[in-house]
This record gives structure tokens, C-alpha cells and sequence, in this order.
């Protein structure tokens, strides 16, 4: 072997990897554990506009063990997202000692439910938290089924879209547990739709309602307390007090 130079230098090459591996091995412990390197500022990539400082210091601490190598970011991230008003939160190490962390929170479209404290985000997400006063006067109020609240989420958009149109107004959107639909106009209407029928969806009958509602119903003394469009070639109007009348 010691006659074979390029087999020495082969075995001499090996021996320099090796130790610089285990110098590297050797220095990413050092950096892990070595207590000199501790995460000293945390800041929020944006402001929060529901979630309080308070909340966050209640629950970030916890979170911050270790130092800027080996803290856990899951953990950091996992502890933000328990926050009512936080959807999604994404964290980054900045050198040599800061965390900069981005919180999604969820945007409050509808109130949902009755006086359980939840709402339902742009997403269409269910979630509980406690909104503002002018939130919870200015909000829609939503009703479903467990796991409908997107499809009532969006069947609300649509049905401010078509009401639009002859300057009213849905304030409450409701699916029964039969799939049947109600809605309520700010001006006090109750508009029931029924449910989904292949010769006369809900969206035909509501459209022919909309397409008649400046005559039928807009010019009316009074008001029709009840429309009932769950007819197949027409609808019904019932005023407070009074019997139904086509």
C-alpha cells in the first residue's frame, strides 16, 4: 500500500471528509444547545386587527423555548393559531436573534348560528370569537346544517346580487335541515324559496320575482309581510294581519 501514492492520497481524502463532518456534526450541536443565541424580538409582519397583544403574550411565551436554532417553529405557529380571530400564521428566523411571524386572520363575513358567538369568514369557515358592536349590527346572520356554511355563504352573495337590483336589501339567509331556503330583507320581508326543484330551481323562481318585484311589490301601501315562492308558476303574498293572496 505504501507504494500505491494514489491510493493514500484517495485514503488521506476520506480521512479530511470525515473530520470536517464531524467537525460540522460537532458545531451544529454547539449551536443548538448553547444557551448565548436566544430568539430576542418577535415582530408581526402586519398589524392585527382583532387578535390583542394581550392574547398573544398569553400564549407566545409558552411557545419560545430554545434558542434562535433549535426553537421549534410548529410550536410557535401552533400556539398563535389557538387565537380565536387567527386563521393561518407562518413564522421565519431572521439572523441572529429576531422570529418574524405573518398572521392570516379570518375576515368576518356573516354571523352564523343562534347566539353561540361564532361567524363565518371569507373562506366560508365557521370559527368563534367575539366581534365589535358595529360588526355584529352590520353583519348578515346565517343559518345551516353543520358544514353548510359555504354553500349559505355563497348562496347569500347571490342573493344580494339579484336584490340589488331593485334596491333591497338579505339580511338573514336560512337552510333548513329539510334544504329548504328562507331569507330576510333589512325592510322586514320574508321571502320563503322551499327547496331545489328540477322543473323550478331556486334561482328561477327567485329571478321571476325579482324581475316582477318593482310592480307587484315595491308600489304596494303596504308591504307583503310573507312571499312565498315555493309555487312552480307563481308566488304567494301575505300581508300582517291578513290570509294569503296571489
Amino acid at each position: 500500500m505504501w507504494n500505491k501514492p494514489h491510493l493514500l492520497n484517495a485514503i488521506a481524502d476520506l480521512l479530511i471528509l470525515a473530520a470536517a463532518a464531524a467537525c460540522l456534526a460537532a458545531a451544529a450541536v454547539w449551536l443548538v444547545r448553547v444557551p448565548s443565541l436566544p430568539v430576542r424580538q418577535v415582530v408581526f409582519a402586519e398589524p392585527l386587527a382583532h387578535t390583542r397583544q394581550s392574547e398573544v403574550e398569553q400564549v407566545l411565551p409558552l411557545a419560545l423555548k430554545g434558542n434562535f436554532f433549535s426553537l421549534n417553529l410548529e410550536h410557535v405557529r401552533g400556539a398563535l393559531e389557538t387565537l380565536p380571530w387567527v386563521r393561518k400564521v407562518e413564522v421565519r428566523r431572521i439572523w441572529p436573534a429576531k422570529l418574524e411571524v405573518k398572521v392570516e386572520e379570518h375576515r368576518p363575513l356573516a354571523r352564523w348560528g343562534e347566539g353561540r358567538g361564532e361567524l363565518v369568514d371569507s373562506y366560508g369557515e365557521v370559527f368563534s370569537a367575539m366581534p365589535t358592536v358595529e360588526e355584529l349590527t352590520s353583519l348578515p346572520l346565517l343559518y345551516g346544517p353543520q358544514g353548510t356554511a359555504p354553500e349559505v355563504l355563497k348562496r347569500y352573495s347571490e342573493l344580494v346580487e339579484s336584490f340589488r337590483a331593485v334596491g333591497e336589501r338579505p339580511v338573514q339567509v336560512t337552510l333548513s335541515p329539510r334544504l329548504a331556503w328562507q331569507l330576510k330583507l333589512a325592510n322586514g320581508m320574508l321571502v320563503d324559496m322551499g327547496r331545489e326543484q328540477p322543473k323550478a330551481p331556486v334561482g328561477v323562481r327567485l329571478q321571476r320575482f325579482i324581475e316582477v318585484y318593482p310592480e307587484t311589490v315595491a308600489k304596494q301601501a303596504v308591504r307583503p309581510a310573507v312571499v312565498d315562492l315555493r309555487y312552480p308558476n307563481g308566488f304567494a303574498m301575505r300581508v300582517a294581519g291578513e290570509g294569503k293572496g296571489k
